[in-house]
């Protein structure tokens, strides 16, 4: 199964739209989205294409193939527009003998880290810098960066997992510029 993995859209149209083009360029079997999905949040400015009411029907028409958490900027009222749960904190996603622990970041990060076993993965954004380092006890943190608010000079991106390798990518033209194994 491939998965494409994004996070931090901010209620951006024009972001939702390139991540749903790039997820059909894909060919992905689904998209898991790391949170803060609609809201830009008070420490960020407004990303380009800034209009959650657009993004709300590009969501719900994926909604078969979306896994979502729950960021720092979701609400409870968001769950009564998006046609998929949005309100989880956390989903577990194997990978052969590893567990990937896909979280925001805001709760659950490598300082506050959750149960992990070592080698185990720990998948998140919020930060909205791309990150792929060793931490704890032989454990992988991995961020796919943002899709809309890219910091530190980072590229808008995402990644994809496929048969145990991560790959980041930069949103618009699907260009590889990181991997891992594992």
């Amino acid at each position: 199964m491939k998965w494409m993995i994004a996070s931090d859209l901010h209620g951006s149209d024009f972001y939702c739209r390139q991540m749903l083009d790039a997820f059909e360029r894909e060919g992905a079997d689904r998209l898991l989205l790391l949170g803060d999905l609609l809201y830009h949040g008070p420490r960020n400015d407004l990303p380009r294409g800034y209009a959650p009411k657009e993004v709300i029907p590009l969501l719900n028409g994926a909604k078969a193939k979306l896994c979502c958490v729950r960021g720092n900027c979701e609400a409870e009222v968001d769950q009564m527009v998006l046609e998929f749960p949005v309100l989880a904190d956390y989903c577990i996603l194997p990978v052969g003998q590893k567990l990937v622990y896909a979280t925001h970041g805001h709760s659950y990060n490598t300082e506050n880290p959750p149960p992990l076993m070592p080698g185990d993965i720990l998948l998140h954004g919020h930060t909205h810098v791309p990150a792929w380092q060793e931490f704890g006890e032989g454990n992988l943190y991995l961020n796919p960066g943002s899709l809309s608010i890219p910091k530190e000079n980072s590229p808008h991106s995402y990644m994809t997992l496929e048969e145990g390798l991560f790959r980041w990518k930069e949103l618009e033209s699907g260009e590889v510029y990181h991997e891992v194994k594992v």
